[in-house]
């Protein structure tokens, strides 16, 4: 289908559900709730398709101005300097269409449960994975989403050997897909008396939250048993057995929280990371000429297997998919410069898709 094609037929569906939205029968139905759905997403689409076809027609009427011999010779002046403006806008504005035409992932707009594990160094993969975790939920805050630890499970000198959170908010998984992979460092531990650098790794993953609707699930396969909370960082331990971890026996698939003061909130939040594992592992499967599978999104935790390499000497972040380096560790690492990489991964994926429909 030609772009102009494409457009018309976004159009065309947009006024298709304005129709059927006016006329709705049961505006408490779920189909009603779908068409308004689909209409919200596709009005700053058309917005933006009538903007374009605005400047398309406002560069027509400039060219035949200037391609008639009687036009005043200022006007035809005036009216050149505006087409050549316009021009220059063109492309940017049809890049823009044809991005939002890109079919959108539909898990994109979902929240997102985030863990990160120490891989290959010790207790320095230990504190590089604890660096890891804060940058995200510094990340999170600065976008305006809500930040909650599901579970932290310390290495004994202020790393950890695994945390989860869930992030929620708009856009979360869309924005933080990428981030899944094995991330390493390069630095000088602070346990390195000789100044020797070493290269450490974490693991980080993340998945699209599930919701009961997606997964189901047999209470019969389930294990769930309770433990005594350590707490994170000294935090929230109590003497009774208020953490819980599940264990769905079919699949393998283990979760544990112990972040909550009560056994019941920790099992209601386990049961929430439980679906997602098991979801996120269905959508892979589902996705395997588009995305690995979570394993081997993750790896091993092997320092050899990374996405992205943080090398503190020289002060530089490189995320080795999209050979982008930037010169802003420290700024990335407090999660204030770490948009520029996400952006970056967007942009990536996002040419890469143009281009395949091209």
């Amino acid at each position: 289908m030609k772009f102009d094609e494409k457009l018309d037929a976004v159009v065309a569906r947009y006024d298709e559900l304005n129709a059927v939205i006016s006329t709705h029968q049961d505006p408490g139905s779920n189909e009603y709730t779908k068409l308004l759905r689909e209409l919200s997403e596709l009005t700053s689409v058309v917005e933006t398709v009538q903007e374009l076809r605005a400047l398309q027609t406002e560069m027509a009427d400039l060219a035949e101005m200037l391609n008639d011999p009687d036009a005043d010779s200022e006007m035809r002046d005036l009216a050149q300097e505006e087409f050549l403006e316009l021009k220059q806008k063109l492309p940017e504005m049809e890049h823009q269409v044809q991005i939002m035409l890109l079919p959108k992932d539909v898990d994109g707009e979902r929240n997102a449960i985030l863990e990160v594990r120490a891989g290959t160094g010790g207790d320095e993969a230990g504190l590089f994975a604890a660096e890891l975790f804060k940058m995200y939920q510094r990340y999170a805050e600065t976008s305006g989403w809500r930040f909650e630890a599901l579970d932290y499970s310390e290495n004994g000198i202020g790393g950890v050997k695994e945390a989860t959170a869930l992030i929620t908010g708009a856009g979360v998984f869309s924005n933080l897909k990428f981030e899944s992979g094995v991330h390493r460092v390069q630095r000088v531990p602070v346990t390195e008396s000789g100044g020797r650098i070493h290269t450490s790794a974490a693991t980080v993953a993340v998945m699209p939250e599930a919701q009961e609707v997606d997964v189901e699930i047999n209470p019969a396969d389930l294990r769930i048993d309770t433990y005594r909370a350590q707490g994170a960082g000294g935090q929230h331990v109590n003497t009774t057995d208020s953490a819980v971890r599940i264990t769905h026996v079919p699949t393998g698939v283990v979760v544990q929280c112990q972040d909550g003061r009560s056994q019941h909130k920790n099992k209601e939040q386990a049961m929430k990371m439980l679906l997602t594992q098991i979801y996120d592992n269905q959508r892979q499967e589902q996705e395997k000429e588009q995305a690995a599978n979570r394993k081997s999104q993750v790896g091993s935790g092997d320092r050899s297997e990374r996405i992205r390499t943080y090398n503190f000497p020289q002060g530089r972040v490189t995320d080795h998919r999209i050979n982008l380096t930037l010169y802003k560790l420290d700024k990335v690492i407090t999660g204030e410069a770490l948009d520029e990489v996400i952006n970056a991964l967007i942009a990536e994926d996002q040419a890469e898709r143009l281009a395949e429909i091209q």
